[in-house]
């Protein structure tokens, strides 16, 4: 796998809220999450998501290999994710009310498995060809969803920012836990709003394709998206896939 990561914290924020994760080895884990609430919790929320995540997914996978208990194990991950945010808000005044977005992508026998909440988003690139693998859980995206609005619309929504499904915000979540076929020659991009609001799914079509380099492609974009205004934290993770048979991880 080649494999490029940047966080950053914008041209407007304090603090960087987005957290994120890359492990190679002994699972091939890959993990974004955009903090949410007052003062730093959004970054203690991002931060304690991931790192539960990770703990259940190294606990509890290594041996497995049947497809649905794979995603019965990432689901579990996010409800452990999602309590543990919701006690430390509990046991902290300063953490009230935090919650976070969460993205992962985990690579097993030529399949991605995905578990998705909140607005973060996943691509993937074959043949050429990108396509956004994620739901958005925002308010937005289900007026889009529903017809209400239009796609132009929703660019420039003054409520684009409302997100319906977070960890954190709720006693019970429902993650989206889904597996996709990853095959030589693919790419897959994970990311957080402060990039996918100012860099569209083409544009990062394009750096994908003509940067063979995946750092210095994810490094561009970020670049990009603070040349925008650079209002939010930014991250990007992008993988592309030159396995051959398991090899050359």
């Amino acid at each position: 796998m080649k494999v490029g990561a940047v966080t950053d914290v914008g041209k407007v924020r304090d603090n960087n809220e987005d957290h994120y994760w890359v492990l190679e080895d002994p699972l091939m884990l890959f993990i974004v999450a955009d903090g949410m609430g007052g003062h730093n919790s959004g970054e203690v929320a991002s931060e304690l998501a991931i790192e539960t995540i990770k703990e259940h997914l190294l606990k509890y996978i290594l041996d497995e290999n049947e497809d649905e208990s794979i995603k019965g194990i990432i689901f579990e991950a996010f409800n452990r994710a999602n309590t543990e945010i919701l006690n430390r808000s509990n046991q902290d005044d300063g953490c009230d009310g935090m919650g976070t977005t969460a993205t992962l992508a985990l690579y097993h026998e030529d399949k991605l498995y995905i578990g998705h909440i909140g607005d973060s988003r996943g691509y993937i690139i074959k043949e050429g060809k990108i396509k956004q693998i994620t739901q958005d859980h925002s308010l937005v995206a289900e007026l889009l969803r529903k017809g209400s609005i239009s796609e132009r619309e929703a660019l420039k929504h003054p409520q684009k920012n409302i997100i319906t499904k977070a960890l954190g915000t709720d006693q019970q979540v429902k993650a989206d836990v889904f597996s996709i076929d990853f095959s030589v020659g693919d790419t897959l991009i994970l990311c957080t709003d402060g990039l996918s609001n100012f860099v569209d799914q083409y544009e990062i079509e394009k750096y994908a394709l003509e940067m063979e380099d995946c750092q210095r492609a994810c490094q561009e974009m970020v670049d990009l998206a603070n040349f925008r205004g650079g209002y939010d934290n930014i991250t990007i993770i992008m993988i592309k896939n030159n396995l051959l048979n398991g090899e050359g991880r």
